[in-house]
């Protein structure tokens, strides 16, 4: 049996693996996306960890006085954001992983 592929050298590359994705999961939790609708009128910036940091609102959106569309707005801004740090943290896991789909990981 060739030495690299004994069960030793297996596990030694999973936790090496392991190691990797907690320090690319840790760095992405660091990392800020935004997303806007109305043509910029709502921004909102999540981070890595799918948490919202920050809301911007043109003051413009409240004089319209429609909250529904306030509503709808904000709902789109923030959906836009957690897509674009999905999709980095996506981006990521690819990286690390050789491109392979591997289940839990994005």
């Amino acid at each position: 049996m060739s030495k690299g592929f004994g069960l030793g050298n297996l596990m030694q590359q999973a936790q090496d693996l392991q190691a990797r994705l907690a320090k690319v999961q840790e760095e992405a939790g660091q990392r800020k996306a935004e997303g806007s609708a109305g043509g910029g009128m709502v921004k909102a910036i999540v981070n890595g960890r799918l948490e919202l940091l920050e809301l911007k609102i043109d003051p413009s959106v409240f004089e319209s006085g429609d909250r529904e569309m306030m509503g709808d707005l904000i709902v789109a801004a923030v959906n836009q954001a957690l897509r674009t740090a999905q999709q980095q943290m996506s981006d990521e896991m690819s990286k690390l992983t050789g491109g392979l789909k591997i289940p839990g990981l994005g």
